[in-house]
């Protein structure tokens, strides 16, 4: 159960892991969170691959320029570019149109990551959320927040960022609209304090979930370790094999920015996973591909918009369809 709640276990398509209408509704929300993406850069990389030419170099070329200029990594692009190109050759393809799919097939080999994150046997399941100040932490936690509690979990979320002005606030107003408990100190007081209350309030209320806030600030790498350190070890005092998932947040409008950004949180805590926000704000949405390939972990979910149920499992093969679907043109019928 845990493991498919969670987007551990079967891909969300499936309908023995979601419901019909669930998966209906994510698709919907995906084919919309691509769309700036669709009509943008994707758009141009979908018609070099729309007609029956014969494959060129100036394609390849082409191609790998493209990607770049889509966020997705000089580094990944000319791995993208040079096994496509191997595979046509091996395959004996010679149009643009049959390469398409091989293209296709090797973005999905980069977005399928090992998934390394362990499944809690019993509850509580503990989130930590970590990330720079600005990515989407407290929206990302009150989506996930609201996801969970949408299908059946009691759902506790707490104030670990005690030092962000109003940063408890915030997210206790987000807590309350989606209807899930919320733990807080006020400004300045100590993280763990707020930790150990968190732990205290779960057992109480015999909770399934618990998502924990922490602050993004990176002036001093060392002393984000040391805090996410001491997080850590208090949690485990009470649940050993805890936390169960390390979330780190990535604002896909910021692009190769938001990734080296990111690099210090990578170097702070065990990520197990990667929640990429405000995709559908950026027309550069091959910023995924670039984050799992430089850091080998898998996207666990996608923000699809503004709403508190704008908040999709990410699925590779999906997401690469949308961002590759040629778009009619305009007037067409």
């Amino acid at each position: 159960m845990w493991r498919r709640l969670f987007g551990l276990g079967p891909k969300p398509e499936d309908t023995a892991a979601a419901p019909a209408a669930s998966v209906e509704r994510e698709a919907v929300q995906l084919e919309t969170a691509t769309a700036r993406a669709r009509r943008g850069l994707f758009g141009q990389i979908a018609a070099l691959f729309a007609g029956g030419d014969p494959i060129t170099d100036d394609l390849w070329d082409d191609l790998e320029t493209l990607l770049i200029q889509a966020d997705v990594g000089v580094a990944t692009s000319a791995a993208l570019v040079r096994q496509t190109r191997e595979r046509c050759r091996r395959e004996g393809i010679r149009r643009a149109s049959e390469a398409r799919q091989r293209l296709i097939d090797e973005m999905v080999g980069v977005l399928e990551a090992r998934d390394p994150a362990p499944a809690a046997a019993n509850p509580p399941y503990v989130i930590l959320v970590v990330g720079v100040n600005g990515a989407g932490k407290t929206t990302l936690i009150a989506k996930l927040a609201h996801r969970l509690a949408d299908s059946g979990q009691q759902v506790l979320v707490a104030a670990g960022d005690t030092f962000r002005a109003a940063a408890t606030e915030q997210l206790a107003t987000w807590a309350e609209r989606a209807g899930v408990g919320f733990v807080g100190r006020s400004q300045g007081s100590d993280p763990g304090a707020v930790v150990y209350d968190a732990l205290d309030a779960v057992n109480a209320r015999q909770s399934d979930v618990l998502i924990i806030d922490t602050a993004g600030r990176l002036q001093a790498k060392h002393n984000l370790m040391r805090e996410l350190e001491k997080l850590r070890n208090i949690i485990r005092r009470r649940i050993p094999d805890a936390p169960h998932e390390v979330l780190l947040v990535i604002d896909a409008t910021t692009g190769q920015n938001g990734l080296s950004q990111a690099r210090a949180f990578l170097e702070a805590v065990d990520v197990t996973a990667i929640a990429l926000t405000k995709l559908d704000g950026t027309a550069r949405g091959g910023i995924a591909l670039a984050i799992v390939r430089e850091t080998g972990l898998p996207i666990r979910y996608i923000g699809t918009g503004e709403r508190l149920g704008d908040l999709a499992l990410f699925d590779a093969r999906a997401f690469v369809d949308a961002l590759l679907r040629q778009e009619p043109e305009r007037g067409s019928t």
